[in-house]
């Protein structure tokens, strides 16, 4: 089977992580995000994977040759000249997708879920139609565009885009599987999959939809990443609790704390709910964490405090200092003693020595 990564240009909904890592090599809960993505796509028999990016760069190629001979699999790029839509890239790499008769899916590199690879596949050989999108259901339909299948069937019958009306609360949750047929109906232009192709194949029976169990979020964005890792550390919490720091720790309070083996935590901390602590990460004495991201090589100081914020690598926060509000630090930021940051993005490789106490971009 094969795969389709739409991966696109230069991740600067993230910035400033973005700027120092390709988005799809950013760490979530300390594995890079599109190894998550292999990983459950090498389960469900994907040998072929493409992605779709608007630059090749240099650093991921590197990675993506070590996972390729990890898994046994073949990773290529295809690389637009123009941005594609969401169908275009399906045309541009036809040759792989289209090769042979297997069905191949498709998905958006910031979509985190428990991945039902598997069980998608199983439900769409079964049905036999042109395409599955994989749904979510939503508390308010309102603000998405909403699938309305035929009733009492998987079958799609329309889409309504931001629903005045309750008319259904699944919504499109950017992964989908497609037989080969599919690559018929997309030329190799600008193309939206969403309002160009999928109304069509509805119109002709083709299209299903496969409800997805458990948590879903778009991570492309800091406020949605970390709300997305608190989703993810919950569902590790069910799956595989092994994984995550055993409550009983001294220093974990409310759970789902993932801390890497390699990392140092002082004496006296708080740690938790929900916090993932990367390679290296140097935490120090008193240190109070809730919501929060420390990437590899981090340094904590001593009783600071850091609250639904990310901190880059190679990071520093100062003694007696405070984070909040989605502050995220780039790269090699260091944070002075007794400061307080508040919704700051701080751009890599700068010192912080004065409060920041209203959101913004510091340069």
């Amino acid at each position: 089977m094969k795969a389709l990564i739409l991966v696109g240009g230069f991740g600067t909904r993230l910035r400033p992580l973005t700027l120092s890592v390709p988005k799809p090599l950013v760490e979530f809960a300390n594995k890079p995000m599109i190894l998550h993505q292999i990983e459950a796509l090498v389960k469900a028999g994907v040998t072929d994977i493409v992605l779709a990016v608007n630059y090749k760069p240099e650093v991921m190629a590197a990675v993506l040759k070590n996972y390729e001979e990890k898994f046994g699999i073949t990773i290529e790029f295809s690389i637009e000249k123009e941005p594609l839509g969401t169908a275009g890239p399906l045309a541009l790499a036809r040759k792989i997708l289209g090769k042979d008769e297997s069905p191949f899916f498709v998905l958006n590199a910031d979509v985190t879920c428990e991945y039902p690879f598997e069980k998608m596949r199983d439900f769409h050989l079964a049905h036999g139609n042109e395409g599955t999108i994989l749904a979510t259901k939503v508390e308010e339909p309102s603000k998405y565009g909403v699938i309305v299948t035929e009733p009492g069937s998987t079958k799609i019958d329309r889409f309504v885009e931001k629903p005045v009306e309750f008319v259904g609360n699944r919504i499109n949750a950017g992964i989908y599987i497609f037989s080969p047929s599919i690559l018929d109906r997309i030329e190799l232009r600008p193309t939206s999959i969403e309002k160009e192709i999928f109304p069509a194949m509805a119109a002709d029976s083709e299209l299903h939809t496969f409800d997805l169990e458990g948590y879903w979020m778009d991570v492309g964005q800091p406020k949605d990443f970390l709300t997305g890792t608190c989703l993810y550390l919950s569902s590790l919490a069910k799956r595989s609790p092994e994984m995550l720091v055993p409550a009983s720790e001294a220093y974990v309070h409310g759970g789902n704390v993932l801390v890497h083996p390699t990392a140092s935590i002082g004496k006296g901390c708080k740690i938790g709910p929900n916090v993932t602590i990367g390679p290296n990460a140097v935490v120090g004495n008193g240190v109070c964490l809730q919501r929060c991201v420390l990437m590899e090589g981090t340094q904590v100081k001593d009783y600071a405090w850091v609250k639904n914020s990310i901190v880059g690598w190679n990071s520093s926060v100062g003694r007696w200092s405070r984070l909040d509000g989605v502050t995220v630090l780039g790269d090699d930021v260091q944070i002075g003693d007794e400061i307080y940051v508040n919704g700051a993005s701080v751009l890599p490789h700068k010192s912080i020595n004065t409060n920041v106490c209203e959101p913004g971009i510091v340069m």
